[in-house]
């Protein structure tokens, strides 16, 4: 008998054309607590700098925000990128946060700065970063989470004993054989980095080893997400999301900007298929238009959880595609 796909959803807090930053974190909250409501099993924010419409630079701030308001749902990092931070710190904020919010919190870790690298070199204030670090820096995480013993001189409290799960994040075949080898959950970023999906997905699994954290290999997809109920509607709304993109590419980021009538005339040939090429691995349609594609999606790579984003700029539509996709993987099974 086939049983349901777990579901999540990852919140980069994108700040909208006219709105505020308070305007923009209440409604993470508010898109939390409904995504808890609808059964999300968790709730993920990235850790992004130097961007003046992404509000989710303090990244433990804002999930200790997110799980205060909730009660169930599982509040994480999608990711905390491991190499701003010393491991110490991030041993000592996410113990603190599951002090207080108890088997609800998730770490996920990212390599990447999430910025530029003058900003990363401001964050890290040190300019080299050799390729073995991120793996020494999560073992010696691992290290501040283990009960030690009275004779270790620096122990992270609280934080010590901490029963945190860590996540590997990444965007290419480099993170799916690290996740393989420290036995660890692996998440993938297809919603923005598709190319090396089905590939990583496959290193992982024939490389997996099994750990104190895993028995087996748990693999989870992130997608992009714009469901409505009128056929048509959500490409109307997915303009928003093709413009934020278009604006990467040619440096010239914006706010997320009100959806328009069609993206006729906002690109040439070649950014159009650059855009849709980064964001291949999106969903845009009705929930019976979907759930064959979510379905063989999930068929060909396995998946044992999927991650949705949902980059749309009316909160209330961003609510009810929330709703739909719930609904949608109701009837996706593996």
């Amino acid at each position: 008998m086939k049983e349901p796909i777990p579901y999540s959803f990852l919140d980069l807090a994108i700040v909208g054309e006219d709105k505020s930053f308070k305007e923009t974190l209440n409604n993470v909250l508010y898109t939390a607590q409904k995504a808890e409501v609808l059964g999300y099993t968790r709730f993920w924010l990235a850790e992004h700098h130097n961007m003046p419409h992404i509000a989710s630079s303090a990244t433990s701030v804002l999930i200790g925000y997110v799980a205060q308001g909730t009660n169930t749902i599982r509040v994480g990092s999608g990711g905390v990128m491991l190499p701003n931070h010393s491991s110490l710190v991030i041993a000592e904020q996410f113990g603190t946060l599951e002090s207080l919010y108890p088997n609800r919190i998730d770490l996920g870790l990212g390599r990447a700065p999430g910025t530029d690298q003058l900003t990363a070199q401001a964050l890290r204030r040190y300019t080299s970063f050799g390729p073995n670090d991120f793996t020494n820096q999560i073992k010696e995480l691992e290290q501040f989470f283990q009960h030690n013993s009275d004779d270790v001189r620096v122990r992270a409290f609280p934080g010590e004993g901490a029963n945190i799960p860590m996540w590997i994040l990444g965007s290419s075949t480099d993170s799916a054989y690290l996740a393989a080898e420290l036995g660890l959950p692996y998440a993938f970023a297809s919603h923005f980095a598709p190319n090396q999906l089905q590939l990583a997905a496959s290193i992982y699994r024939k490389n997996f080893k099994p750990s104190t954290y895993l028995d087996k290999p748990y693999f989870m997809a992130c997608v992009n997400a714009i469901v409505s109920e009128q056929e048509g509607e959500a490409e109307f709304l997915a303009t928003s999301f093709y413009r934020m993109f278009l604006g990467i590419i040619r440096n010239d980021r914006k706010a997320l900007q009100k959806p328009i009538p069609s993206m006729q005339g906002q690109w040439n040939d070649q950014e159009r298929d650059y855009v849709l090429g980064m964001t291949s691995c999106s969903f845009i349609g009705t929930k019976e238009e979907l759930i064959p594609e979510v379905q063989r999606f999930c068929d060909v790579l396995e998946v044992d959880e999927v991650m949705v984003t949902s980059p749309i700029y009316d909160y209330d539509k961003r609510n009810q595609s929330l709703s739909l996709f719930s609904e949608l993987m109701k009837d996706v099974k593996r």
